[in-house]
């Protein structure tokens, strides 16, 4: 046997298994470290005390929103970078997306580092993808340490997929508030307490929606497909987890999320939250709360991880959700695709000295 095929035996030894559409990873690369960036409205909530830049101002110093949503996103990642006790050189890749046409906020955010960009879309679900992916990258042993990071912007959403905010458009009651700002986590091989033990893919699911103020009746369902899926794939149930979180479904995606699961006999409503929910600390005035890129990206990269750092928390499964909707395809009469990730993650018991 050459050396060659034996050195690419030994590679092959570390690739993720798979069971359905569950990944499970063996060598469990870990949350290494974490940071967020939120704006002025959602530093008032309950992440305000658990990020690591809260906003004075939404403008971020820069002339227009779309620089600014740019600005925050490349503050999380250098945080986020900066905390693991790593340099640029030392990541071999970022995966970034967020919800602007072309995605510009992470394409231009990534020419302010040296290591390799991979662009993604996948709505309010990106933070999940991008977790996912480093995780088989980590695993796969193709990588070290890769970082995931998404982000968004109350007004540039606002203008992009429904009215610019000078109109003073009423609000609906079923809307939700775009959250603005960023967060990204570095994900390593064998260093962090917070340990990714597997990954379920999302697939596209669609139930005919087509308000585009009603995300989280858009989002429901592909929600509901993953997680039971999840469940199916790994062999456990809702009480293997402290929590079940979900992003962005806001509290009426989150009702309906529930009833979906409770009619396929799986009652989550003891553990599960909803990003959106969480975010703000009166609900009233954001409708239904949070949802954006940036919702789930702030509460898992400062509040969740660092809950579970502390060890209130052991394991906990995202799944982050995403409208796959555009403004070419909502003016074309076009339903709401929905789509979701899950990603588990466990709290590591501390190293025996």
């Amino acid at each position: 046997m050459s050396c060659a095929f034996e050195c690419r035996m030994a590679r092959f030894a570390y690739i993720t298994m798979k069971k359905g559409n569950t990944l499970f990873f063996k060598t469990r690369p870990r949350v290494r470290s974490y940071a967020a960036v939120c704006g002025s409205k959602e530093k008032e909530g309950v992440i305000g005390g658990y990020a690591d830049v809260t906003l004075s101002d939404d403008m971020y110093g820069e002339s227009t929103y779309e620089k600014a949503e740019c600005k925050m996103l490349s503050a999380a990642v250098s945080l986020a970078v900066e905390k693991s006790g790593l340099t640029d050189g030392d990541i071999d890749v970022l995966f970034s997306g967020d919800l602007l046409n072309q995605i510009i906020s992470a394409s231009f955010a990534a020419r302010d580092f040296q290591f390799p960009f991979l662009g993604l879309y996948s709505a309010c679900s990106t933070m999940s993808e991008g977790m996912l992916l480093s995780a088989v990258l980590v695993d796969g042993g193709f990588a070290v340490n890769c970082v995931a990071a998404t982000g968004s912007h109350f007004a540039s959403a606002e203008r992009q997929y429904r009215y610019p905010l000078e109109l003073g458009c009423t609000r609906p009651p079923q809307s939700q508030w775009t959250v603005t700002g960023a967060g990204a986590c570095v994900v390593s091989r064998g260093a962090g307490n917070i340990a990714i033990n597997s990954a379920t893919l999302g697939r596209v699911r669609d139930w005919g929606v087509t308000d585009v103020n009603n995300m989280g009746a858009a989002m429901a369902p592909a929600a509901a497909d993953t997680i039971l899926r999840h469940f199916e794939d790994t062999g456990r149930g809702p009480e293997d987890y402290d929590m079940i979180i979900t992003g962005d479904l806001g509290a009426l995606g989150s009702r309906i999320l529930k009833d979906l699961m409770w009619e396929k006999g799986c009652d989550v409503s003891d553990n599960h939250v909803d990003c959106g929910e969480i975010v703000y600390n009166v609900i009233e005035d954001e409708f239904q709360g949070g949802s954006g890129a940036g919702c789930s990206a702030v509460v898992m990269n400062s509040y969740i991880f660092t809950k579970m750092d502390a060890g209130l928390y052991k394991r906990v499964l995202f799944a982050a959700t995403g409208a796959l909707l555009s403004t070419v395809s909502s003016g074309q009469g076009e339903s709401i695709p929905g789509i979701s990730h899950a990603v588990e993650f466990e709290r590591l018991p501390p190293a025996k000295e």
